[in-house]
């Protein structure tokens, strides 16, 4: 797994999301960006992470910020998801892990005493030039976006 940390360039990636529009980041530049990744769409702490940073989503869009949510997930999964809740903000269905793999947050997890790989609950703080000024990798599902906005 490799370990991106602040200053480091943003990975280029492309991936559909939950509606199989290609969002790449491109098309975020100029704006600042805050990507998510998530083990598993509507399960207990995922959906309190991003329902946490839905019901802040005005604070986010007040301070400049877009919003993508991104997990192995099919589109229809994330499709479900994303209605349930009424997010405002796209999730990416990266089932082949190619944007999971390039921001290195795929690797091995232990839960109950048991050793697998998976999604490493992480988020990226990308500025406007696509540098990542923060990673979180100590996430608080309950209050994500205290741990992201300082005001």
């Amino acid at each position: 797994m490799k370990e991106l940390k602040a200053g480091d360039k943003a990975p280029n990636f492309s991936a559909e999301d939950e509606l199989g529009r290609t969002i790449s980041l491109k098309d975020y530049k100029g704006k600042k960006l805050v990507v998510f990744f998530y083990p598993k769409a509507s399960t207990p702490g995922c959906t309190a992470e991003a329902c946490n940073l839905n019901d802040n989503y005005d604070r986010f869009k007040a301070q400049g910020y877009e919003i993508l949510g991104v997990s192995a997930d099919s589109a229809k999964r994330q499709s479900n998801f994303k209605n349930k809740y009424g997010f405002q903000y796209p999730l990416l269905a990266d089932e082949d892990k190619s944007v999971i793999e390039a921001f290195g947050v795929w690797g091995p997890k232990k839960f109950m005493g048991k050793e697998y790989d998976g999604i490493h609950r992480t988020t990226f703080i990308i500025d406007e030039n696509g540098i990542i000024e923060d990673v979180i990798s100590k996430v608080k599902t309950k209050d994500h976006t205290a741990q992201i906005l300082t005001e």
